[in-house]
């Protein structure tokens, strides 16, 4: 058991809570997956997508732009997105990493017969 993390997250994975928390909902996955790679979009245009009033559009993207999912850049009267291309990949390296470790480590404790499975 690793009790240490019931009082704190392994390093560097304090940032990744909003980056998951915006990956919950699916109208938020959905407005991440219609940008082309490099991709600017203004609020109007996504907007025009869905069918959600522009405030749901806005709230949705306030909470990507909170979590760093997406980047955004005020033009003139236009509000423009774009996704967080290298920080999406950053947070899900470090998990992936951070899973595959453990299980590297379960396939050879496994290996070796060692079980660790607790009795309820």
């Amino acid at each position: 058991m690793k009790a240490e993390f019931a009082s704190h997250l392994p390093e560097g994975w304090d940032r990744f809570s909003r980056f998951f928390f915006a990956l919950g909902d699916t109208t938020r996955q959905q407005i991440l997956l219609v940008f082309e790679p490099g991709e600017e979009i203004c609020v109007n245009d996504i907007a025009r997508l869905f069918r959600l009033s522009r405030p749901a559009i806005s709230h949705h993207l306030k909470v990507l732009r909170e979590s760093e999912l997406l980047l955004c850049q005020k033009r003139g009267k236009e509000v423009y997105y774009r996704v967080n291309y290298p920080y999406c990949a950053e947070v899900l390296r470090v998990v992936h990493e951070f899973v595959a470790e453990r299980n590297d480590l379960a396939a050879s404790l496994h290996g070796l017969g060692v079980g660790l499975m607790r009795a309820p």
